[in-house]
């Protein structure tokens, strides 16, 4: 069972470092420190700032990979139309289990980080900078660099600056969760699709990026384009910051030169020399397989053209003697249990989805390998934010690069092999240990209360599902697939709903106990009315 990854792990360099400077001298670049290794940054125009990041080709390195020279422009013209102030949020919310290189910079080098937010706010005329982390590290880290610039969120501030804290969620990342929790709201999606550009903080155009591309903006506005475009490739220059993690000897963070080989990183973090797949771009990215791991450079263009994704900068190999559907089985039951619980095709779509990857590893068949595939195909493109979208990718890149062992899961007895458990994750849907959430412990992850189904007195009534769709799927008989089932802890109220309402009465609540606990999450729940098909023993 590969352990959660620390909030700073070993860090490495290939060739020059530019982001990691200094790093080598000591564990945190204060304020002096970081102008003696960087120098002092000189103030740029709006327009200066954005030919420069288009001269460079800079793109959001969260995922996303938008073009930050249009983000600057929109922002301008939109503040300019409509008189307003805008303001600039830097998204430190780095909540994958396998993502830590945003967390590595805030804790080793935030001034490099503010010094490309200041840049904009100045070019932009921003009067308010606001810096989103969900770790006690990052905000300890960040708060200190702020106190070191004399910045603060006082009335009397020419640039109010100050550190917004949220809980470790994956939605809490998106861009519209952590301008609803500036806002003084939940950190969850709106529930509507809405343009931070254009109507961001308190309705003001808001510029907001990634921690790195701030980084990378810093970096590329001392240098200059020329000196930038001298690292790695003519059409993505500059270096890139990876995550590498899964079945490696040593996980790491790595500043790389874009246009590396993958199998170079790999080998650096001592990964299996074949491995089985590469998980790339993290938890809403892409397989690739051994083959096309040796063809794979380190860019968005490449990874892309070869069926991956760079996506925020996670690299995790799986090795040949791990089944590769199980572990992605126990990504995509995190996935579900990461939703927001606010819209059909995140709350409904993605448990079911679960479920049906689950199904397939219990022998399912062809029927549920369909299954499995219509219910990633509808719920893409529908959510209120991308995490439908991203998990529904993740599921049917697993589908589609690992054909072999699909086939022996659906048409024979399964592979064979162990779930391994080496792609990380915050075990039992809680924080890895030593980071603390923001919010109260019960709202995260699952209960510790299961609802049972008494076949013997259900009827098939189906009120249940329409109750708890979270944990109840009707079968094509009218009956629940399933007969046992934790509840998550957002739906503990409607689980009681469920069961009084029951018209049989055939729901009941057990409290679970540490001894009632599996020892590992590894091995998917049978269904009711399924023979029992040890998966990998």
């Amino acid at each position: 069972m590969n352990e959660a990854l620390p909030d700073v792990p070993e860090v490495r360099v290939v060739g020059l470092p530019q982001l990691t400077s200094g790093f080598d001298l000591v564990e945190r670049l204060d304020l002096p420190m970081h102008l003696k290794v960087h120098g002092p940054l000189e103030p740029m125009g709006g327009e200066q700032l954005a030919k420069l990041s288009e001269a460079i080709n800079l793109k959001g390195r969260g995922g996303a990979g938008f073009p930050f020279h249009k983000k600057l422009r929109s922002v301008a013209e939109a503040a300019i139309k409509r008189g307003v102030r805008p303001v600039v949020v830097v998204n430190g919310s780095e909540d994958e289990p396998a993502c830590r290189k945003d967390t590595v910079l805030i804790n080793r080098a935030p001034h490099l980080i503010l010094d490309g937010a200041l840049l904009v706010a100045e070019a932009l005329g921003a009067r308010t900078l606001v810096v989103g982390v969900t770790r006690e590290s990052t905000q300890r880290s960040m708060e200190a660099a702020l106190s070191e610039r004399g910045l603060s969120n006082t009335r009397r501030s020419a640039l109010k600056a100050f550190v917004q804290r949220n809980p470790v969620r994956m939605v809490t990342g998106a861009a519209a969760s952590l301008i609803r929790s500036i806002d003084g709201g939940p950190a969850i999606p709106p529930g509507r699709k809405v343009s931070a550009s254009q109507n961001g903080v308190g309705g003001a155009p808001t510029l907001l990026s990634n921690a790195e591309t701030f980084a990378q903006l810093a970096i590329a506005a001392r240098i200059g384009p020329e000196r930038y475009g001298n690292t790695g490739l003519y059409d993505e220059p500059g270096t890139v910051m990876l995550t590498v993690s899964g079945a490696v000897a040593r996980p790491m963070v790595i500043e790389v030169p874009t246009g590396v080989p993958l199998r170079y990183v790999l080998q650096l973090a001592g990964a299996p020399p074949v491995p089985q797949g590469v998980l790339t771009g993290g938890y809403h990215g892409k397989w690739i397989d051994a083959a096309t791991v040796n063809e794979a450079i380190v860019s968005r263009n490449s990874l892309d053209a070869v069926g991956g994704a760079l996506g925020a900068g996670a690299i995790m190999p799986i090795t040949q003697e791990t089944c590769p559907l199980g572990e992605s089985l126990r990504v995509a039951q995190w996935l579900a249990d990461e939703s927001a619980g606010q819209c059909g095709p995140c709350y409904l779509g993605l448990p079911a989805a679960a479920r049906g990857m689950e199904d397939i590893l219990n022998g399912g068949g062809p029927a549920a390998l369909e299954a499995l595939k219509q219910v990633a195909k509808a719920v893409k493109r529908r959510g209120a934010c991308s995490h439908p979208d991203g998990s529904a990718m993740f599921l049917e890149s697993t589908i589609k690069a690992f054909t072999d062992d699909l086939a022996a899961h659906v048409l024979g007895n399964g592979c064979g092999r162990p779930v391994e458990g080496v792609l990380p994750l915050f075990e039992g849907g809680q924080l890895p240990a030593g980071i603390t959430s923001g919010a109260e412990p019960e709202d995260n992850g699952p209960s510790r209360q299961k609802i049972y189904v008494d076949w013997t007195l259900c009827r098939g009534h189906g009120l249940c599902a329409d109750i708890l769709p979270e944990v109840f799927e009707l079968g094509a008989d009218g009956f629940p697939t399933v007969a046992q089932a934790q509840v998550p802890r957002y739906a503990e109220a409607k689980a009681l709903r469920a069961v009084r309402r029951c018209p049989a009465l055939a729901l009941r609540l057990e409290e679970e106990t540490a001894r009632d606990k599996s020892p590992s999450r590894n091995l998917p729940v049978l269904s009711q009315g399924r023979g029992r098909r040890a998966l990998g023993r």
